[in-house]
């Protein structure tokens, strides 16, 4: 097989600059190694910053988003026992976020891939990179007890932490950068109403939590745990005990329980490597790149390297440039940075870290005081949280 791109991975990120490749007339196929039922079963973010949202609909798959999705315009920090707004909408000129599942975008873009007859491959065993750094890269794997080759004029990427295209580049030409937090998340995926109708975020001497939802009837709630824990170890009513202990006393009177339809445990890591290009293979999204979930930066930080990309190979086909392609790892990383950076301090602000202590304690405080009373250091809050605008 011959084609222009081969995208690796078919998650939210590929999917999209799937999408976005094929708006503007390049030829791509897509690999995954999973079946398309696991890809739709990963439970992730469900946050969507205005770039995702645009870029969603700039390929014609926002539709059951705009229906199905909840508008937030800002967010509420518990600390002290009390909860405090953080107003989004007035101070960043009216911008707002959505909540709407990745496993929804996932589906959406699934489903117009398959509507438009483009190609993936699912199920690709043992997919190698070959060829890179020249102008003829191969893909090769294996699906039904044979080996295919793609050629193509680009690789991206996409296929997170773990895939196999950031483990195909020669050790001496990526640097890494990596920070990973003494603890984790207990997520608990259910069918319940929410807490309140915005996102809550919780400082607490007995840890994080989070209370946050993908629809009107279906909620998703995290607390903080030890790396050590086990999923077995937390019953419902345990979990349920413990988020209600982390929150003011009207949250915690307000929150409806019931059975977890999913509970999970997930490690959390600041991540970036450097550069996100190597001869025609281009890392993206968490191929390329980890936040803690705490600043809601993950799935649009993807969205963000995506569009930049898919804009990049567009111009070398229609205007015979390279322009786009050679700068795309600098201007990806300029973003990247930035917003490691706010989840990396989020996340300090709203963790007990084993080292925090009596004074620590204090210290998160205060500035969580200091926060929610200065209109600049709120403005600043909004601004990150709703994603930073795109830089030409």
């Amino acid at each position: 097989m011959k084609v222009q791109v081969a995208i690796v991975g078919a998650g939210p990120s590929g999917l999209l600059l799937g999408a976005l490749l094929h708006k503007a007339g390049v030829d791509a196929v897509i690999l995954e190694a999973k079946t398309p039922e696991y890809v739709l079963g990963r439970i992730r973010a469900g946050v969507l910053a205005q770039v995702r949202v645009a870029l969603l609909d700039t390929v014609g798959v926002g539709a059951r988003m705009h229906r199905e999705g909840l508008v937030h315009g800002g967010f509420e920090l518990c600390f002290g026992g009390a909860r405090h707004r953080i107003d989004m909408k007035r101070p960043t000129g009216g911008k707002q976020v959505m909540v709407y599942g990745q496993t929804e975008v996932t589906r959406d873009l699934m489903d117009a891939r398959l509507a438009a007859g483009l190609t993936t491959i699912y199920e690709a065993a043992d997919v190698s990179l070959h060829d890179f750094d020249g102008p003829t890269p191969r893909v090769r794997y294996r699906k039904d007890g044979a080996t295919h080759e793609i050629e193509c004029d680009f690789i991206a990427g996409c296929d997170g932490f773990h895939g196999v295209s950031r483990a195909s580049v020669p050790a001496g030409a990526i640097r890494n950068f990596e920070r990973v937090y003494p603890f984790g998340w207990l997520g608990v995926l259910s069918d319940t109403p929410p807490v309140a109708h915005e996102l809550i975020y919780s400082n607490h001497e007995r840890g994080f939590a989070l209370c946050s939802m993908r629809s009107m009837t279906r909620s998703r709630h995290y607390v903080q745990c030890s790396l050590d824990d086990k999923v077995e170890q937390w019953s419902d009513d345990a979990f349920w005990d413990e988020l209600r202990r982390r929150l003011d006393p009207a949250a915690a009177e307000s929150l409806v329980t019931g059975p977890s339809i999913e509970k999970s445990i997930a490690p959390l890591r600041s991540f970036v490597a450097e550069p996100m290009r190597f001869g025609r293979l281009f890392l993206a999204g968490d191929a390329a790149h980890i936040v803690p979930p705490t600043g809601a930066k993950g799935l649009n930080l993807a969205a963000t390297d995506v569009s930049y990309l898919g804009a990049a190979i567009a111009e070398f086909y229609l205007d015979k440039s390279s322009a786009g392609i050679d700068g795309y790892s600098q201007r990806c990383l300029r973003r990247i940075w930035r917003a490691e950076r706010f989840s990396w301090w989020f996340t300090n602000l709203m963790h007990k870290f084993p080292e925090t202590g009596e004074f620590g304690q204090k210290m998160q405080a205060a500035e969580l005081d200091y926060l929610v009373n200065s209109v600049a250091a709120s403005t600043t809050m909004a601004e990150n949280y709703v994603g930073l605008p795109f830089e030409d």
